[in-house]
């Protein structure tokens, strides 16, 4: 892979160059995506966008919630979490059920398919965790952690 050589700025944090840290943070997203993305289709998922990944992290932790809570657990607007879980149902990967406890809501359960995906899920983010692991130190892994801990929270 290439490397670009960073833009110089003397214009502050704030200015809108490659070194803007918002600008930084969405390239790296981007790259991350790309990289699943790609370890999805050569496993026979093509289906799988990454963006579904803030659906399926929380179902594969607890299956069959409802869409309020998903949407409470990863910070997507109730009106994304529809959206998302009807592109999941047309992909085969989720199916909303009712609510037995309340007849006006429904539960998100994974489909089979979505459950054999799991191991795929696991084995490509273990591997990209190997790439972090060679391009950072321990230490370096863990304020990177924390710091989009505390990015999550602004």
């Amino acid at each position: 892979m290439m490397r670009v050589k960073p833009a110089r700025s003397d214009r502050g944090p704030g200015a809108a160059t490659r070194e803007n840290l918002g600008f930084l943070l969405a390239k790296a997203s981007q790259h991350w995506n790309e990289l699943l993305y790609q370890r999805f289709v050569a496993a026979g998922y093509p289906e799988v966008r990454p963006a579904y990944g803030s659906i399926l992290i929380p179902l594969f932790e607890e299956d069959g919630l409802r869409m309020g809570e998903i949407a409470a657990r990863t910070r997507l607007s109730k009106q994304t979490m529809t959206t998302m879980v009807r592109l999941m149902e047309r992909d085969g990967l989720v199916e909303r059920r009712p609510d037995p406890g309340d007849g006006r809501a429904s539960l998100v359960f994974l489909t089979k398919r979505a459950r054999d995906f799991r191991p795929t899920v696991e084995s490509t983010l273990a591997e990209l965790d190997r790439l972090v692991v060679k391009t950072l130190t321990a230490g370096g892994r863990n304020q990177v952690r924390s710091a989009l801990h505390l990015l999550a929270d602004l």
